[in-house]
């Protein structure tokens, strides 16, 4: 029997689906969603310069153990259902993870060289880290090994594709109801967005549900510059996605 309330700790990359993924289970009335939670601890420990960067460090905690026990500890409103937003590269060497076991821990990911012809638009010189193929692999192992088996995980195209389908397979995989109202929402901002939204998230605020997919981006579609680091990411990519939840009928 799955407990309540059902923590589920969604795993994702930038430049992903992951704020429209957020907006489907927000619009659920059981549910509670958080927006990258470990964002300014991550801040804090790399001093990476992001947008709105001491906006982002002054709206969360920095101790990532005081961001872990709001994780696994009481839900707004009593709800059962916690979704929470995570971003792999948020997780830093050193980050005790033990709160994970708390979660249900899914997967989002999405081809490299779209993720990448994305990022671009917003941040020049990504890395394959900036883009969290690595950490997102890594933590998908630990997953693995702590369960014996692999965790959920949903393609991001999949999702745009047939949203009904996959999310109904996902929530299936999650042990929770499959709701139509995941899939469409009233547009604008939420009180549960970040603080860093203006600088991100002008096109989920314009949606009102998922948009069809955009014809795939190829590796001869990227700057030269950025094809070595797709070409990197796409083995890992390729792992992950061979155990992806097929859309259900």
């Amino acid at each position: 029997m799955t407990p309540t309330p059902v923590r589920i700790a969604m795993w994702s990359g930038p430049r992903n689906i992951s704020t429209a993924m957020m907006r489907a289970f927000g619009n659920r009335p059981d549910a509670a969603v958080v927006d990258e939670p470990f964002y300014a601890a991550w801040l804090a420990a790399s001093g990476a310069d992001h947008p709105m960067r001491e906006a982002v460090l002054a709206s969360q905690p920095t101790d990532p153990a005081a961001v872990a026990a709001t994780l696994i500890g009481p839900v707004t409103g009593g709800r059962t259902v916690f979704y929470q937003k995570h971003m792999a590269h948020h997780v830093f060497p050193g980050m005790d993870l033990s709160w994970m076991g708390a979660c249900w821990n899914a997967f989002l990911i999405r081809a490299p060289e779209e993720v990448l012809a994305s990022y671009a638009l917003r941040r020049a010189a990504p890395t394959l880290e900036d883009i969290g193929f690595p950490q997102q692999a890594a933590l998908f192992d630990r997953e693995a090994d702590r369960l014996g088996a692999p965790p959920p995980v949903v393609d991001a195209r999949d999702v745009l594709e047939s949203p009904a389908g996959t999310l109904r397979g996902l929530c299936e995989a999650l042990g929770i109801p499959f709701l139509d109202s995941m899939l469409s929402w009233p547009p604008g901002s939420r009180d549960t967005d970040g603080v860093w939204a203006p600088a991100w998230y002008d096109a989920v605020e314009r949606s009102t549900g998922f948009a069809p997919p955009r014809p795939p981006v190829t590796l001869a579609d990227l700057d030269p510059s950025l094809r070595p680091i797709a070409e990197a990411a796409r083995p890992i990519y390729e792992r992950l996605a061979r155990h992806r939840i097929a859309p259900s009928v």
